[in-house]
C-alpha cells in the first residue's frame, strides 16, 4: 500500500461524548486543535460541528486537505455504514463517501481500535513488523489487525474482535478451587462474550462475583500488587479468561507483536503477566514479550487517523 507521509492531513477522533480534531503534517504525529462534546443524536449538527471545526482551523491550507476520521462502532467497508449505538446520527449514512461529498475533500473512516492498531503498526511499538494486532483493554475487549501495514478490513467491519463470541470456559481451576461463571448478556446481543469479563468493568465483575466486594479496577489491581489474597484470586481468573481468547488469536494469526492500548494497557505488571500467560499457551514458542502496552495510549485515535489519511 502506498502511503504519501508529507501530505496534512485533518484528524478527528470521534466517541459517544466528543470529538477531537487534530492536524497532522507528517505521518504519526498530531496537533489536537479543538475538542467538542459529539452531536450524538443529530446527523446534521454532527456534520455541521465538522464543517465548523474545518472553517476555523483550515484557512492556511489547501481546501481538499483530507480528513481522516477515528470513530467508535463497526465501520462496514460494504456499506460505509458505522455502526455505533452510543452515536445514533450515524444509523443509515454511509460516513465516508456522504461526508466527502458534503465537505468537499477526501474523507477515510475506520474504527477506533483499527486506528490503534494502524497507529502502533506505523509508527509505534510494531512499526515494520508483518502482522501486528492491536488489542483494546479498557472498559471492554476490542481489537485490530495490520499485514504488511494495511488494515484488515473484516466483512460488516468485523476483524479482531476477540472480545465477541463465547468466552473459552466457564469453569475454572483457580487456587485449587473450581469456580462456575454465569453466562452474561453481552451488550452486542449474544451471551458469555469475553467483553463481559475481559476489561476493566469485566474485572470488577469477576470480584463481585467470587468476593461480593464492588471494588474498581485500580483497587483490585492495586491490592494484587499488594499481596491481597481476594484481588489475587480474581487477577488469576482474569488472567486465565483472558489469555486463552488471545492464544486462539495468535494461533490463527501469527503476529509479531500484540500492542496493547486502553486504561488496563497503562499497568505494565498486569500487561507483563498476561503475556507471561500467554506465551505457555501459544503453539509458536516466543522468547521475547509478545504483548507489551502500545506506545499510543492515549493518542491511537488520532495518531492512527493520521496514518489512515495518507494511505492510497
Amino acid at each position: 500500500m502506498m502511503v504519501n507521509t508529507g501530505t496534512a492531513v485533518f484528524c478527528a477522533d470521534i466517541g459517544g461524548s466528543f470529538i477531537k480534531f487534530g492536524l497532522s503534517r507528517q505521518q504519526g504525529e498530531v496537533t489536537e486543535l479543538a475538542k467538542l462534546p459529539t452531536p450524538a443524536e443529530s446527523w446534521d449538527e454532527f456534520v455541521l460541528a465538522l464543517q465548523t471545526l474545518l472553517s476555523n482551523h483550515g484557512a492556511s491550507l489547501a481546501a481538499d486537505t483530507p480528513l481522516a476520521i477515528s470513530t467508535a462502532g463497526l465501520v462496514s467497508p460494504q456499506s460505509g455504514e458505522v455502526m455505533a449505538t452510543n452515536i445514533p446520527a450515524f444509523a443509515g449514512h454511509n460516513l465516508a463517501a456522504e461526508l466527502t461529498q458534503i465537505l468537499k475533500r477526501k474523507v477515510s473512516v475506520a474504527n477506533d481500535a483499527d486506528c490503534f492498531a494502524l497507529a502502533e503498526a506505523h509508527v509505534g511499538e510494531g512499526q515494520g513488523l508483518p502482522i501486528v494486532i492491536g488489542v483494546i483493554l479498557g472498559t471492554g475487549v476490542g481489537g485490530g489487525i495490520v499485514i504488511n501495514g494495511q488494515l484488515v478490513r473484516g466483512h460488516g467491519g468485523v476483524a479482531g474482535e476477540w472480545g465477541h463470541g463465547a468466552i473459552t470456559r466457564t469453569e475454572l481451576l483457580v487456587e485449587g478451587q473450581r469456580v462456575t461463571l454465569p453466562r452474561l448478556l453481552c451488550g452486542c446481543g449474544q451471551t458469555g462474550c469475553l467483553d463481559m469479563y475481559g476489561g476493566a468493568r469485566g474485572m470488577e465483575r469477576l470480584h463481585l462475583e467470587f468476593h461480593q466486594l464492588s471494588h474498581s479496577s485500580h483497587q483490585i489491581i492495586s491490592g494484587w500488587q499488594d499481596g491481597n489474597t481476594q484481588c489475587a484470586l480474581t487477577l488469576e481468573a482474569w488472567l486465565q479468561l483472558v489469555s486463552e481468547p488471545l492464544a486462539l488469536l495468535v494461533n490463527i494469526i501469527g503476529p509479531s507483536k500484540i500492542v496493547v492500548g486502553g486504561g488496563l494497557a497503562t499497568v505494565a505488571p498486569l500487561i507483563a503477566a498476561l503475556d507471561q500467560r500467554l506465551r505457555t499457551q501459544t503453539l509458536h514458542k516466543y522468547s521475547q514479550p509478545l504483548l507489551v502496552p502500545g506506545k499510543y495510549v492515549n493518542q491511537g485515535g488520532l495518531v492512527g487517523a493520521s496514518v489512515l489519511g495518507r494511505q492510497r
